[in-house]
């Protein structure tokens, strides 16, 4: 049953006298082709005012098992539907009590596209009925807001946001929401549903919508694109099966299939033994050893049959990039390690493959398999296209970002280990152990794509110009020709590890950060700044890991040289003129200097002064939002600042690429459309509040 059709003069009532129904669905995921609907929640809207009275709720068993990230966010499992009707009785319940209708919703695009794909799942006639989108109004009427949320439009119109994430409620607070607008929408000239209709087609296709959903930061398209988002959005963390289950190694197979039968797993770990390294036993690996050896195996010691060693990614891997070494390794299990090393959970093929879209899972294996300069940067390039298609679906900029930087690390990886190779050939063995270490944004997980070289190397031990040092600088040097050949240029201030002060070992690394923090000069400073977030992206990680742990150690004591950190992060030159209008240079607006840099600059410096362990600008945030050394809404505003501008910058640089227009950070103020102009102005105008964060340093 679908949507019975109705008459045109409701269409011609005014909004204050409005007729309809504000409608919100619940479903198994957010790929609209894919979801099924668990939910169906609406509230009546009639004579322009909210029927609380007159709501309906509606479960639907999906036929499949709910996800237990979509069961985090509405709380419905697979027992709350168990006794519920599939789609076509779920649906036809619902009309029965909507009736011919208008419908009203927050993207509504979403919901219609969930809708229409169950109706042709089940052979069922669709009508997509007649529907305003409440957050194109909210567009519509260029709100200053950090975000377009829901929950964050609500607020701003002093509406109380309850129960969030249920059908009902969030159809009650889209009513709400609408109801608040409409003497605004009538201000603006819509003053009938029609009107608003049109002015919502209007706004989508100005922006090319093909019918897609923002929650909480996130949108999801129906079409089809080279990225899915999935692999790109969760983390080895997110689908992981924690805690592992393991075996001794001396356990019979038997016993081993004991605790897989009690323990539901299809896997188990074999722990290791000596300096025999842990193993994994599969469903595969027993029915190998049956075919083997018959029956007789339940007996025999399952470190016999278990493959090893077990191949392991971060609890921070991607999940496309934990794909990846699934395929390089032939693989169908990995386990997960945290940030000590230590093994805290499992995935296996079926968990990640889950999530996996079109050719997604090839990008990062290319480039660590990439074998020449010219190979990275074909490979490189693809990464543009990546980033459009997470744009497209309205992934997190901040997760686009990470996923730019953490191919931004692969690629500084691969390219020092093909340079290692050069020169090898050509100057023997290294005389010492090293690290090559990536500097600045890319450590944090936040660069884009106007990117250039920011790379240091450390090594155990040597003199300036001697023999390890001599070593370093032709790895260097190739790895950085490198990089500038695969589409990574050169640092325009020499932060590259081919310039000896890039190049140190141990001990003058340890000297050159005393120095910074002693002399703290403007170049100090800068250099100081881009340090504390390095990372190891090839070579003797530990080396690295620990010369970044001692500087953090170390700066902890230097409250003068915190103050000047503090002091050059608060101090970003002000993009308004007098009249409060953006100073734009040649019709565009530098977001990274007088927004972006402050904010990830201020989040750095707070993390150092608190402890905060923390490397990225979002995180680093909310963790000093849990001191309670300031107002919550001033960490929460410059978080949100944070994201804007970074997407804002984003957009900008890819509509650059795709123009030939050499990349910057800078965007065409003038071209933005309104929401995005002023969220834009939004975010800039949170940036002087970095300084109230700054006056709360501990014991300064």
């Amino acid at each position: 049953m679908t949507f019975p059709a109705v008459s045109d003069s409701l269409v011609k009532i005014p909004l204050g006298s409005l007729q309809a129904i504000s409608l919100d669905t619940e479903t198994t995921g957010l790929d609209p082709a894919k979801a099924r609907i668990l939910e169906l929640g609406a509230v009546r809207i009639e004579s322009g005012g909210i029927r609380e009275d007159d709501v309906c709720s509606v479960l639907v068993n999906p036929g499949v098992s709910i996800p237990p990230g979509s069961t985090r966010i509405h709380g419905i499992r697979d027992h709350d539907v168990d006794d519920a009707p599939g789609f076509p009785g779920g649906m036809s319940e619902f009309i029965d009590w909507a009736g011919p209708c208008l419908v009203v919703g927050y993207s509504i695009g979403f919901d219609m596209s969930v809708l229409e794909a169950e109706h042709e799942r089940h052979e069922m006639n669709w009508i997509r009925p007649r529907s305003i989108d409440v957050q194109d109004l909210v567009g519509l009427l260029e709100l200053e807001l950090p975000d377009f949320s829901l929950e964050t439009v609500a607020e701003s119109l002093g509406i109380d946001v309850r129960g969030r994430h249920r059908a009902v409620p969030d159809a009650l607070l889209t009513a709400n929401v609408l109801v608040e607008l409409i003497p605004r929408l009538r201000l603006a000239g819509i003053q009938t549903f029609a009107q608003a209709e049109r002015s919502c087609a209007s706004i989508r296709a100005r922006r090319g919508d093909t019918g897609i959903r923002v929650t909480d930061g996130l949108a999801h398209s129906r079409g089809q694109s080279r990225a899915s988002s999935n692999p790109y959005l969760f983390r080895a963390k997110d689908i992981m099966r924690s805690p592992p289950v393991s075996v001794s190694p001396h356990s019979t197979v038997a016993e081993a299939v004991e605790v897989m039968v009690r323990k539901d797993v299809g896997s188990v770990i074999v722990e290791e033994i000596g300096e025999t390294p842990a193993g994994i036993l599969t469903e595969r690996n027993l029915v190998q050893a049956l075919g083997a050896d018959g029956q007789s195996v339940l007996q025999i010691p399952v470190e016999r049959y278990c493959s090893r060693p077990l191949i392991t990614v971060s609890v921070k891997e991607f999940v496309y990039r934990a794909m990846g070494v699934m395929a390089s390794n032939r693989t169908r299990h990995l386990g997960v390690t945290g940030l000590d090393g230590a093994l805290v959970g499992i995935i296996s093929a079926r968990d990640a493959l889950g999530r996996q879209a079109g050719d997604s899972i090839e990008f990062g294996r290319e480039i660590d398999a990439a074998v020449s300069p010219a190979e990275l940067g074909r490979i490189w390039a693809g990464l543009t296209t990546v980033a459009a298609a997470l744009v497209n679906e309205g992934v997190d900029p901040r997760t686009i970002a990470s996923v730019i930087s953490r191919e931004l690390r692969g690629l500084t990886g691969r390219a020092a280990a093909l340079a290692q190779a050069e020169v090898v050939d050509q100057h023997g063995l290294p005389p010492a152990e090293f690290a090559v270490m990536i500097l600045g944004s890319g450590g944090p997980g936040e660069s884009l794509l106007a990117m250039d070289q920011d790379n240091a190397i450390v090594f155990t031990e040597g003199d300036a110009g001697g023999k390890a040092d001599n070593w370093c600088e032709q790895l260097g040097r190739r790895m950085s020709d490198f990089l500038d050949e695969a589409g990574v240029s050169y640092c325009s201030g020499g932060v590259m590890a081919s310039r000896p002060e890039w190049r140190m070992d141990v001990a003058r690394w340890n000297k050159r950060v005393a120095e910074w923090m002693a002399f703290s000069r403007p170049e100090d400073l800068l250099n100081a700044d881009i340090f504390f977030d390095s990372m190891a992206v090839y070579g003797e990680g530990k080396l690295a890991g620990k010369l970044r742990r001692d500087a953090i150690r170390d700066v902890a004591g230097q409250r003068s040289f915190l103050r000047m950190l503090a002091g050059r992060a608060a101090d970003a030159p002000s993009p308004f003129g007098w009249l409060g209008q953006p100073r734009l240079r040649r019709n565009r607006l530098d977001l990274k200097m007088h927004g972006l840099l402050p904010i990830f600059s201020a989040a750095r410096v707070v993390a150092l002064m608190h402890g905060i362990q923390s490397r990225s600008t979002a995180d680093r945030l909310r963790k000093f939002r849990e001191l309670d050394e300031v107002q919550e809404k001033i960490v929460d505003d410059l978080d949100s600042a944070h994201g804007i501008l970074l997407g804002a910058i984003l957009r900008q640089q890819l509509e650059d690429i795709r123009n030939g227009i050499p990349l910057s950070n800078s965007v065409a103020f003038g071209e933005l459309d309104g929401m995005n102009r002023q969220q834009v102005i939004w975010a800039l105008k949170r940036v002087p509040s970095i300084a109230d964060i700054m006056k709360v340093p501990v014991g300064l």
